[in-house]
Formats: C-alpha cells, sequence, structure tokens
C-alpha cells in the first residue's frame, strides 16, 4: 500500500524525530514483554529472571534482524555505514530476529537453567504482536510495498496489511492452541513458526514488490523468476518446523510411557 505525503515522523523532540516505525517497536516489546513475564510466572518461573531474558532476547534480536537485513541489503550500505545503526528508519529481518533472539536466549537459558523451549512458547504471543504493529509501520516507512494491481481503493496490493493479518491471525491461533492444545514445551513455538511460514509465504509475499528468482535469475515483475528469496526458503522451514513439532510429541510419548528394563 502506498500513501502520497504521508509523514513517518511523528513529532520532533529537539533534534530527535520521534517515528511511527520506533513507536510501533517500543510498543512491541513493552507488550510482548508484559506477557512474557506475566504468563511466565503463572507457570511458577522467577520473576526476576524472566525480566533479564526479556531484555537479553530484545538486543539479541535487535542485532540479529538488523545484522541479516544489513548482510543482505549491503551494497545500499556501503557508501553510507553509519545508517547500518538507524534501525528507527526501518530495516529489520524477521528472520534474523529469530535467529538473533534465539541465540540470546539458549545463551542465558544455560546460565540460569531455565528451559529455553519453556521460554520459546512464552515468547510467541510478543512475536505475533510484533510482526502486527511494525507491519503497520511499514506503511508510514514506505516500504514493503505490494505489487501494482487494481483493487478497490488501492493501487497496489496492500501487502504490509496482509501482513499484520497474518500476525493477528497468528496470535489468536497460538491463544487457542495454548488453551486448547498446549502440547509439550516447545510445541506452540514451532507450530508458530510453521503456520506463520506457511501463511507468510503463500499470502503476504506472492503480493509483495520483491524480486522474484529462479536459481539465481532476478526478475523484477512476474516472469522466469517466479518465487522470492522468502518463498523459496519456506518449504525448508516448513520441513524444519514440522521436524522439531514430531521431535517434541515423541519426547512427550517418550516421557508418558517410558521404557521397562527387562529383568
Amino acid at each position: 500500500m502506498l500513501i502520497e505525503d504521508i509523514n513517518p515522523i511523528i513529532v520532533f523532540l529537539g533534534p530527535i524525530a520521534i517515528r511511527w516505525y520506533g513507536l510501533m517497536m517500543a510498543v512491541s516489546f513493552i507488550l510482548g514483554g508484559y506477557y512474557f513475564v506475566k504468563n511466565g510466572t503463572r507457570q511458577g518461573l522467577p520473576e526476576e529472571t524472566l525480566l533479564t531474558i526479556v531484555l537479553v532476547v530484545l538486543i539479541g534480536g535487535i542485532v540479529g534482524a538488523r545484522a541479516v537485513y544489513v548482510l543482505t541489503n549491503l551494497p545500499a550500505y556501503l557508501n553510507n555505514p553509519l545508517e547500518m545503526v538507524r534501525i528507527d528508519r526501518g530495516g529489520l529481518s524477521f528472520h534474523g530476529g529469530l535467529l538473533g533472539g534465539l541465540l540470546a536466549a539458549r545463551l542465558y537459558a544455560g546460565h540460569c537453567r531455565l528451559d529455553l523451549r519453556r521460554a520459546m512458547d512464552l515468547a510467541v504471543p510478543g512475536i505475533a504482536i510484533g510482526y502486527m504493529l511494525v507491519r503497520i509501520a511499514n506503511i508510514f516507512n514506505q516500504e514493503i510495498l505490494g505489487r501494482p494491481a487494481e483493487l478497490f481503493f488501492f493501487e497496489r496490493h496492500p501487502a504490509q496489511l496482509y501482513g499484520s493479518l497474518i500476525g493477528l491471525f497468528s496470535l489468536l491461533l497460538h491463544n487457542y492452541l495454548a488453551r486448547k492444545h498446549p502440547g509439550p514445551p516447545g510445541m506452540l513455538f514451532w507450530a508458530f513458526i510453521f503456520y506463520y511460514s506457511l501463511l507468510r509465504g503463500a499470502l503476504e509475499e506472492t503480493f509483495r514488490a520483491n524480486p522474484l528468482v529462479l536459481w539465481g535469475y532476478i526478475n523484477d515483475a512476474w516472469g522466469a523468476g517466479f518465487f522470492t528469496m522468502t518463498q523459496v526458503a519456506t518449504p525448508f522451514i516448513l520441513l524444519l518446523a514440522w521436524w522439531m513439532m514430531m521431535q517434541e510429541a515423541g519426547g512427550k510419548r517418550l516421557r508418558a510411557h517410558p521404557r521397562r528394563e527387562r529383568s
């Protein structure tokens, strides 16, 4: 969705520009941290440990998200390296954020002897909320644009809204599964990765104005290159998520019915 004359800046506080993107990120972190700590304490986890892991994951997620985005768009930053740290202007990789957050959580969970899988499940609401709100912020930054189309009042597919709705649906589905079918630790996280990746690859990416690639061939319009890079990676992510869900389910069965030693 492309809106002319939209301002990405809300207000100036002296020399500091408060942007919609930064505001949405801040709200995402606050809400995600709130639900992480609230749900974790309900499960009997120490509040101090939960607050610390929120901070650790926040830092790791931001670093990972920005690092992957910069690396995949490196030519745009070579002439102006200082722009690499301007996350308030947008430019974060969702998958990079996941990897950075997971790595940071893994390191801290091992230090404080916290079950990483439980922490991953607790993080899902914050991840979904963040995706939903940041996609709205993308409208103000005029990024994540959709392909040209004659669609009601839009001259382009509102890809940002498609992505935001995917985040909302993922949050609602997670809340339902958490109440009705929580499964063993880790199951909710990998289920989220599965249905989020499926929806993004099938719906959002199909209508985004991303370069289409096919074995290294890049095409800016529909043609020989048919898939975006995210869609190329999606089958592998789905297989990984499905395999991890089966591993968690198998571990639950093994714990419920341990093998007896033969005499």
